[in-house]
């Protein structure tokens, strides 16, 4: 299949990424699709149904034995937190109350945030832009793995413990790769987390707030949902950076399976994506892409042509003057 990035180094590439120029072609034939655009006027109540679903669980699990609560944490809880992360990626893009009430997004999403039990909403908004605008860029783009990520973590063992650290990764990496500086909103999101969990710590007690950030940790680590991770831009097949996958999955992650819609359109909400799919279906059907993320996750174990080092990088003009 022409693979590569297993070893060795990145994909060095030296053009532009294609969602530009495929969002132009795109809107020109199907200008209709800019309708889609906007912001989802269902998506704050299914996020605050998810939220408050998490507070429920929070009063029942509180009296489970351990073991219970990681069962749980990690079969249920996680995937919620899981999701939630993903609503939050949506609301990064101002689609929960639009680009003319900005900062509603921003707090709503800090509402998003609470069963996560870590503040993670804010830096999320600040790094994800820069994925966007530039995609693959060397010292911006800090969802591209590490060169030490690469090197070390490139037989099987240990790209099964990549998976598993995933949420450490990606907690780190920006602090490594492009630091920022801390922002007001960042610290109002953690003022926010650590109350909420406070709250809850003194209503009932600590086996909650272990459930809670136990299946955050967990859920986006070694799980099904977490091979949207590896599906969405690593290289399976060369030259291509992006990937969709349309499976049932999708239902709960808020449709990031439609990537490279997503891409060619971050304005769209994530529920519309399908119908960018539909509309402009030519554009789409014959792209590479995955039909599992569970089997994602298998071949970038051991595939050997397969690990961190399996994405395309890009030198932009800025990472010089970073």
């Amino acid at each position: 299949m022409g693979k590569t990035g297993g070893r060795g180094d990145f994909e060095w590439v030296y053009n532009d990424q294609p969602h530009t120029s495929r969002r132009k072609v795109i809107l020109a034939k199907y200008p209709e699709i800019k309708s889609l655009m906007g912001p989802d006027p269902q998506l704050k109540w299914v996020v605050s149904a998810m939220v408050l679903t998490q507070l429920l669980a929070c009063y029942l699990v509180h009296d489970l034995s351990w073991k219970w609560i990681f069962f749980w944490a990690y079969a249920f809880g996680g995937c919620i937190n899981h999701s939630l992360t993903l609503a939050i990626h949506d609301i990064s893009h101002n689609v929960a109350f639009g680009n003319k009430l900005a900062k509603w997004n921003r707090w709503f999403a800090m509402w998003a945030n609470l069963p996560i039990g870590l503040p993670y909403s804010a830096s999320f908004k600040k790094y994800h832009i820069d994925h966007h605008r530039y995609l693959g860029g060397d010292q911006l783009d800090v969802d591209i793995p590490t060169d030490i990520e690469g090197w070390f973590f490139c037989t099987p063992a240990r790209k099964v413990l990549w998976l598993f650290l995933q949420p450490l990764f990606y907690a780190l990496r920006p602090l490594i790769v492009n630091p920022k500086p801390l922002g007001q909103l960042e610290i109002l999101n953690a003022a926010v987390q650590l109350t909420a969990d406070l709250i809850i710590y003194h209503l009932w007690g600590i086996k909650p707030i272990v459930y809670l950030i136990a299946g955050s940790i967990l859920c986006m680590g070694l799980h099904p949902i977490s091979g949207h991770f590896i599906a969405e831009h690593y290289m399976f097949l060369k030259g291509h950076e992006t990937y969709s996958y349309y499976g049932s999955l999708n239902l709960i992650t808020f449709n990031v399976g439609y990537h490279m819609e997503h891409h060619d359109f971050p304005s769209i909400p994530g529920s519309k994506l399908p119908q960018v799919k539909h509309i402009a279906a030519e554009y789409y059907n014959n792209l590479p892409q995955h039909s599992s993320w569970i089997r994602v996750l298998w071949d970038f174990v051991f595939d050997d042509s397969i690990g961190p080092y399996a994405r395309i990088k890009r030198e932009y003009k800025l990472s010089k003057q970073q």
